[in-house]
């Protein structure tokens, strides 16, 4: 694979440095990025996946563009209002850059479909708001062997950490957060409050740790410091590495003569 004049004068800044170079920068173009959640973090990793050249993103989200996300949701505009985030989302890329491929799925994601979506990605980005997807998407993730990159925030804290859960050495997201949570037992943006900028923090960190997958191998940028949390703080500033454990008893992945059907048990129907 070779990139064209027009998208080395793109990527110029990216390919003089030492640690992506051209063959690093062919990775992202080859890459397939599948990003679940058009929010708060989704919206900021969206726009530096893009700018990073990731040749392929799939987009996930069922909700719709309220006023409210405009405060930190910033590929949105007032024109957006109402529109299925994830069209909209691409709709942004497409305006951003022609030469990327984009696929925006309106769909919550379950059972009957995770497995077909998440299909072929080279990383899954996860910026969802509740455990429930989550924890799907991971369990998912483990299945088909794709890493993962997980973010969360709430308030002025952020979580940001790959997963690859499908190697024998490696935890799962189900390994950090266990069992005990669904869809209800998340806090949400309406009811706490979030700072857009922390949002953005998250976000295009996360974007970062996705492309230290891609480059894995490739470039010297890439070490995907897999099962490692860094807990951001936005009040102090300062941000912390947390060493996740492989749990030995994760339905997910800890056991692999049980883990595809203690998977296929977990969907919903």
């Amino acid at each position: 694979m070779t990139l064209p004049p027009e998208r080395l004068a793109r990527f110029a800044r990216h390919i003089v440095l030492p640690e992506v170079g051209g063959a690093g920068q062919m990775a992202l173009a080859d890459a397939h990025v599948v990003l679940v959640g058009c929010g708060g973090i989704g919206s900021p990793a969206l726009q530096y996946l893009a700018a990073a050249g990731i040749g392929r993103l799939t987009l996930i989200d069922d909700d719709t563009v309220d006023v409210s996300n405009l405060q930190r949701q910033t590929i949105y505009a007032p024109s957006d209002i109402g529109k299925p985030k994830a069209e909209a989302a691409a709709e942004w890329v497409r305006r951003f850059d022609l030469g990327l491929e984009i696929l925006p799925h309106v769909t919550r994601l379950g059972g009957d479909n995770v497995a077909e979506i998440l299909s072929g990605a080279s990383v899954v980005l996860d910026g969802c708001d509740n455990f429930a997807t989550r924890l799907l998407v991971s369990d998912c993730c483990v299945k088909l062997g794709i890493p993962l990159t997980s973010a969360a925030v709430g308030r002025f804290q952020g979580q940001v950490a790959n997963f690859a859960g499908h190697l024998p050495d490696q935890a799962c997201y189900r390994c950090f957060v266990g069992d005990a949570f669904d869809a209800q037992d998340c806090d949400t943006c309406a009811a706490d409050g979030v700072l857009g900028a922390m949002v953005g923090m998250v976000g295009t960190f996360a974007a970062m740790h996705a492309m230290r997958v891609l480059l894995d191998g490739k470039a010297a940028l890439g070490v995907p410091q897999y099962g490692t949390l860094q807990l951001i703080d936005g009040l102090a500033p300062s941000m912390r590495p947390l060493r996740i454990a492989k749990d030995p008893g994760c339905r997910a992945c800890g056991v692999p003569a049980t883990g595809e059907a203690a998977f296929q048990a977990d969907l919903p129907s």
